[in-house]
């Protein structure tokens, strides 16, 4: 930790769910493992399965074996099946250790049993590893691969619509309907031909794209905006990309072509004004300015939502969400080498949705581009 007077940290996660564990000891586990810091070192403590690998590949200081510790609990506590919380406290006990800080998903029932057994445990206020936030030129250019990465997915998304045939209320390619989850699928492969898996893409037409989170499903239609969102995580590292474009195949509605150009205005104003030390709340401000100068209105109903309502942008690292937030419910001064999206959006059912994102890096001046693939979006 990097906080003065703060318990060390302390860790039982995977490397798949927890971003702080692989952030830790920079090596995948898929499995969740005991991981600390304490006087310097990082430790960890894991299987025979894992133990030669993480050794061997890891940043780990030191790597002890958990059968050690489980053999340990047994003896100890010959009544009860040892886990995770007799490990950790057999740990602390020969680490003379009895206070740690664990992260706001520590599991919870590994925490009650540790209270039980008399350790000291603080939740993280905020993140465990504040210093995740700003990112370095090695991982900055694991970002900016990961939107390569997105940007093949984008050509692939392209390919299809570009080629497809307007037939009535379908789009037909190559004899087939063009569906989200037929273009999904060819997004998928480009990424993952490219080292990254994308997971949950979204590819959603029409009234289905005025939900940002809509995965989409069904059949795409010709005339209608179809909002494409990817965010791959890379293989080799665990950094994501995340990039968003709105597509449409046949002719658009002069509603359309406002709604799109409004939507581009509005990022193109947050990225002029994104530097370090503006507060994020003052970019949203600005994209919401541009939209009420343009007469789209944001209003919250018992049905829904529509207009713009979701924040301007988020930290992207080695979670796809993550600090910074740029939006309107938070004051927060955006920091040199933090990493953040930049997606505003419109959405009204009946008119479509629009979402244009790209990923920047935070300067004392004008943001580093991490994503780049063009904004044509009329086929």
């Amino acid at each position: 930790m990097s906080v003065k007077n703060t318990p060390p940290p302390l860790l039982y996660a995977d490397t798949e769910r927890s971003a702080d564990a692989l952030y830790f000891g920079r090596v995948a586990v898929p499995d969740p493992f005991v991981a600390f810091g304490l006087r310097g070192k990082k430790y960890a403590v894991v299987g025979a399965l894992e133990f030669g690998r993480v050794r061997r590949t890891s940043q780990f200081d030191v790597v002890l074996p958990l059968e050690k510790y489980l053999q340990r609990a047994r003896e100890l506590w010959p009544q009860r099946k040892p886990g995770a919380a007799e490990v950790i406290f057999l740990l602390a006990k020969d680490f003379k250790q009895s206070r740690f800080t664990v992260p706001d998903d520590f599991p919870a029932g590994v925490f009650d049993k540790l209270f039980e057994l008399g350790l000291d445990l603080t939740v993280a206020e905020g993140a465990l590893f504040p210093e995740r936030e700003l990112k370095t030129p090695v991982e900055a250019a694991a970002i900016r691969e990961g939107n390569r990465c997105s940007a093949l997915g984008f050509a692939a998304a392209e390919r299809i619509l570009c080629a497809s045939r307007v037939r009535g209320r379908n789009l037909v390619y190559r004899s087939k309907i063009v569906t989200s989850e037929s273009v999904r699928f060819a997004i998928e492969v480009a990424c993952l031909e490219a080292g990254a898996v994308a997971a949950h893409t979204i590819v959603a037409g029409g009234d289905q794209g005025c939900d940002p989170h809509e995965r989409g499903s069904g059949p795409l239609r010709p005339h209608e905006l179809i909002v494409v969102d990817i965010f791959p995580r890379l293989s080799a590292s665990g950094y994501f990309g995340d990039m968003t474009r709105t597509f449409l195949r046949g002719r658009a509605s002069d509603a359309q072509r406002a709604l799109v150009a409004a939507v581009r205005a509005a990022q193109l104003t947050a990225l002029k004004t994104i530097r370090a030390g503006v507060n994020g709340r003052e970019v949203h401000g600005k994209v919401v300015e541009v939209f009420t100068a343009r007469g789209y209105e944001t209003k919250h109903t018992a049905s829904g939502s529509v207009g713009f309502f979701h924040g301007t942008g988020h930290g992207l690292g080695l979670a796809v969400h993550e600090p910074p937030r740029m939006s309107g419910a938070v004051d927060y001064r955006l920091r040199k080498n933090s990493v953040v999206t930049v997606e505003p959006g419109l959405y009204y059912p009946g008119l479509g949705g629009c979402r244009i994102e790209d990923v920047v890096q935070v300067t004392t001046r004008a943001p580093k581009m991490l994503s780049r693939y063009h904004y044509n979006w009329e086929f």
